[in-house]
């Protein structure tokens, strides 16, 4: 499952592990990725869609059909 939210576009950030003598590794801070499965009253059918914990509250307040016409507007699949 790649870490990048569908409804928000949230994607991995990338910085530095600082240790405590100052030396610096590469690491990556990941978002809180989670599947939901959501009721699509429309097409009758259940959709799984790749949200951030964001994009969940999101969904919570503008409602699934317009989470999805706005994820089909940036051009992802459902």
């Amino acid at each position: 499952m790649s870490a990048h939210c569908q409804l928000t576009g949230r994607q991995p950030g990338f910085g530095h592990t600082i240790s405590h003598s100052h030396r610096r590794t590469k690491r990556r801070f990941d978002p809180n990725i989670q599947q939901k499965r959501y009721w699509l009253p429309s097409e009758g059918r259940h959709v799984r869609l790749t949200l951030s914990t964001k994009g969940i509250k999101t969904v919570d307040a503008i409602g699934i059909e317009a989470a999805v016409a706005r994820i089909r507007a940036r051009g992802g699949k459902i």
